[in-house]
Formats: C-alpha cells, sequence, structure tokens
C-alpha cells in the first residue's frame, strides 16, 4: 500500500491528467503571440491542485493513513484472526524472511490498531500475522534493527474479523479447517448467531459458509486421526462431519479414528510419510459398512470395541432379519442389549415390530 505522500502524488497526477474544464481550456487556447506569465499560470494551477488535494484531506474526504515503524515486542496478534500464530516457524515463513532481507526491510504494510481490554502491547496485529513473525525472527537472528511497517487504522472487532477474513482468503497456508473454526467462533461474537447475516456481511455464499461451520464442528477426535489438521478440506471433509452427526454410523467413525490415529503416530515416530488425507476420508467414511448389503445402513449396533455388533438386515410383515457379526468382542449380554438398541430405533424411525 503506497505511503501517504505517494497518495497525494498520485491524486495530484489524476487531477493533472484529468480533462480540463471549459473555463481551463479557454485559458489555454493558443494565441498568435505567446503570453509572457504562461509559465507563472502553469505554477499558480499546480500550486492550487496541490491545496485542492490538501483540502480533500483535511475535509475527510480522503482519509490520512498513520503508517509506524514499531518494535514487534510491543505488538501482539489479534485472537480473532483465523491464522495460528504458533505454528508459524522459520521454515514456512522463509520466502517471506527471505523476501524482507533482499528487499532491505519490509515493503507492505500490517495492519494494526489499538487493543481492547487489558492486552499489555501498544498495538494488535489484524493483518499481517507471518510479516510479524518474520520481523520478529530476523530481529533475532543478525538483524536487530529491524521494524516492523504499521498502518494504524480504527476498527471495532467485526471490522477487524472481515478485514482478517479478506486477507486470509488468499493465503493457501491458512487451513480451511482453521478458517472454518475461525467463522464458528465469529458467528456467536460478532453476528449473534445469524449465519445469513454473517454471510451478508461477508459477502459469502450462505451455502457455503452453512458447510464451513459444519466441518468446523468435526469433534478432536476426527481432527487426531489426520497426519495435520491443514490436511483437512472443506470438500472432502463435508460429507465427514455429516457421516459424523449420524449418531449410529458416529460409533464406527470413532473407532477408525482411534486406529487411525495410533497409525498416524507410529509411522511419524518410525520416520514413515503418514497415511494421507484422501485415504483417512475414505477409511472414516467407510468405517462400519457392509460392502454386501445396501440395506446394512438401516441400523447397525457397535460393540463397545467400535466394530458391528449387530446390523438390520431387512424388515417386514413378516417380522426382522438380523445379522449378529463374529469378531465384534461383544458379549452375549451385549447383543442382547444391541438387539433392544435396533428394535428401538426401527420403532423411532416409524417401524416397529409389532404392527
Amino acid at each position: 500500500m503506497a505511503k501517504q505522500k505517494d497518495y497525494l502524488a498520485d491524486l495530484l497526477k489524476e487531477e493533472e491528467d484529468a480533462p480540463p474544464s471549459p473555463e481551463t481550456e479557454k485559458e489555454q487556447q493558443p494565441s498568435s503571440s505567446p503570453e509572457p506569465h504562461a509559465r507563472d499560470r502553469r505554477g499558480a494551477m499546480t500550486l492550487l491542485s496541490r491545496e485542492s488535494a490538501l483540502s480533500r484531506v483535511a475535509s475527510g474526504e480522503v482519509r490520512q493513513v498513520t503508517q509506524l515503524m514499531l518494535d514487534p515486542a510491543n505488538v501482539g496478534v489479534w485472537e480473532g484472526n483465523a491464522r495460528r500464530y504458533d505454528q508459524l516457524t522459520k521454515e514456512n515463513t522463509r520466502d517471506l524472511i527471505d523476501s524482507i532481507i533482499s528487499e532491505g526491510g519490509q515493503k507492505v504494510p500490517v495492519i494494526v490498531r489499538r487493543p481492547t481490554g487489558s492486552r499489555s502491547v501498544d498495538y494488535e496485529v489484524i493483518a499481517g500475522t507471518r510479516r510479524h513473525f518474520a520481523i520478529s525472527w530476523l530481529r533475532k537472528h543478525s538483524y536487530p534493527d529491524m521494524r516492523l511497517l504499521a498502518e494504524v487504522h480504527e476498527l471495532d472487532d467485526e471490522a477487524s474479523f472481515r478485514l482478517a477474513d479478506i486477507e486470509n482468503r488468499a493465503r493457501k497456508d491458512v487451513s480451511d479447517l482453521e478458517r472454518a473454526q475461525n467463522y464458528a467462533a465469529a458467528l456467536i461474537a460478532h453476528y449473534n448467531g445469524s449465519v445469513t447475516g454473517m454471510a451478508e456481511r461477508l459477502r459469502i455464499s450462505k451455502g457455503w459458509l452453512s458447510k464451513m461451520l459444519k466441518v468446523a464442528a468435526l469433534p478432536d477426535w476426527v481432527i487426531a486421526a489426520f497426519a495435520s489438521p491443514a490436511d483437512i478440506n472443506l470438500k472432502p471433509a463435508y460429507p465427514l462431519a455429516q457421516a459424523v452427526a449420524d449418531e449410529i454410523r458416529e460409533p464406527f467413525i470413532q473407532g477408525e479414528a482411534r486406529r487411525l490415529a495410533e497409525e498416524q503416530q507410529a509411522l511419524k515416530e518410525s520416520g514413515q510419510s503418514p497415511i494421507p488425507a484422501p485415504e483417512v476420508i475414505r477409511r472414516l467414511l467407510t468405517a462400519g459398512a457392509e460392502q454386501d448389503d445396501d440395506s446394512a445402513w438401516k441400523v447397525i449396533v457397535p460393540s463397545k470395541h467400535g466394530h458391528p455388533a449387530l446390523s438390520v438386515l431387512s424388515q417386514n410383515r413378516q417380522g426382522v432379519t438380523v445379522r449378529l457379526h463374529a469378531g465384534s468382542g461383544a458379549s452375549e449380554a451385549e447383543l442382547a442389549q444391541a438387539l433392544r438398541t435396533a428394535l428401538g430405533k426401527l420403532k423411532e424411525a416409524g417401524r416397529p415390530l409389532a404392527r
């Protein structure tokens, strides 16, 4: 973003390049004899243009922007931003650090505001978390004189959220899950739980926002099944979030998620590649499914170990056909309870045994 003097220079250029008014055009018509004071008049016009630009700033038509060079130690990061500051490292900000070094300093300012509440910092970053980290890192590693270039704005929390969101939409290193969780928190904090109102303020699709909020509700045990939370993307994660919300499928998904988390940890400790996200999604979505029976999802009751214990294969006027699964680890008492649970679910679905 241009500095104030550059902005005024651009403004002056716009005025000078603008088509002349009829009065000015008349004054500039060539005459048969040169006018002795033409240069003075051009100088006066330039002065008037400058005064006009300055008056527009003074009137509030053009807002002046305050830029400061700050010690990042006195600048905090606003907690409402989607980006996780604790996940920034030298490695994942290497491109930015190298750019700042090669250019002799930071060129794009961060956006800051005066902190609210009782924070013990002079400013807090609304947009520019990576730049704050990069300058802080450089000051600790051979560049102690590096300072944080910042623009100061007066912003309330809702405006701060919208500004940070605009920046984060263009950032590939802010994961869908981070943004989804950020949206879920903002929905309560700034929009009184109104998905419609929030979508209108952010100028995004209500349907898309609803999907993001659904993904934000994924429990920790699902997230732990992935090698990294950053691997959770909206498109494949949305059907998973729907499946987790199904009370019949949820126990199976939880059991598979637990096994995946253990496998991921073992792979990490042995230095091997993790299970990729598409495979994690596939295993979670098919957990407990009966591949040889299209009706198996009607009612499936798991054992306490997360394996299918009993499933309803069919239900009609002649009765209910169930399958007791070998290897479920369920005792006879647990299988009897599973049958009662299945009959109860059929009744809730309007398909009782006795009609």
